[in-house]
């Protein structure tokens, strides 16, 4: 169990939100942190920095105004605007929680009910009620847990469980949603990764010649054309390097996850549903 003094914890607080108040981020995300717009955010910022999410945001947004049109939207018409930031896996997730969402004729309140939607894990479940609710709830993303361990309230080793535990200790409660996007922007800002040498516990590989690139590639030409021949798609693509296998397992991956159709006629589009 973490034990950390109440004067040491005060502490802390009080510096991180005098900091805060002159050095905050304006993003359209806290401007409006009406329910549809978090969880639109934290879908995107999933795996995505910050200041390729926000003309995203902004665009899909204006695309999608409402949790209602995003649920009635056609898969093609989300891709399109999701187009270009990658992981596309998270756009059908999103599409499905709004309908689920507008099934229910309520929002999720709880972390249980938010986990039983697609997309949605320990972490996303948590700051979306932070953000929505200010709910009295603690998350750790990778900004938040460099500035517990270069604060000296965690270190390196310590597990997801022994940070959750700090992370709650140090709770600003009453103001869980200014206190998450105050850590985030001092981790972000102030203790960086190359001001204080923490690595965080996962690293992306190289984006240019990977998977996730031709994957990506793969459904930007889709949400151009209405369907296309394995032959068509192809020449559409810059594969320089790829083999038509390559290209085929990709391809039969993305007819698994739902992103894309398999016509009788062995050509393939996006889904209209």
């Amino acid at each position: 169990m973490i034990d950390i003094e109440p004067q040491v914890i005060c502490d802390f607080q009080q510096k991180i939100m005098d900091w805060w108040k002159t050095n905050r981020r304006e993003l359209p995300w806290r401007v409006n942190h009406s329910l549809y717009s978090v969880l639109v955010s934290e879908f995107m910022l999933q795996q995505t920095q910050v200041n390729r999410v926000v003309p995203k945001y902004l665009e899909f947004m204006e695309a999608f105004p409402s949790i209602e049109s995003l649920a009635a939207a056609d898969t093609k018409s989300v891709l399109q605007v999701w187009s270009g930031l990658g992981y596309n896996r998270r756009a059908l997730w999103l599409k499905e929680a709004a309908q689920a969402i507008v099934e229910r004729e309520e929002f999720p309140g709880t972390v249980d009910e938010l986990r039983e939607l697609r997309g949605i894990g320990p972490y996303t479940s948590r700051s979306i009620l932070i953000f929505a609710f200010n709910k009295d709830l603690a998350a750790v993303d990778t900004n938040i847990r460099r500035v517990l361990i270069a604060s000296g309230f965690a270190d390196e080793s310590m597990s997801k469980t022994e940070l959750q535990e700090a992370a709650e200790c140090l709770l600003l409660r009453g103001r869980a949603r200014d206190w998450h996007n105050a850590l985030m922007d001092y981790g972000s800002q102030v203790l960086t990764s190359s001001s204080t040498g923490i690595r965080p516990t996962s690293c992306q590989d190289d984006f240019d010649g990977s998977s996730r690139q031709l994957r990506g590639a793969i459904v930007r030409v889709l949400t151009e054309a209405e369907e296309l021949a394995l032959e068509d798609l192809m020449s559409q693509l810059d594969c320089s390097g790829r083999t038509i296998e390559d290209v085929t397992c990709i391809i039969t991956r993305l007819v698994e996850e739902g992103l894309v159709e398999q016509t009788p006629m062995n050509r393939f589009r996006i889904p209209f549903k």
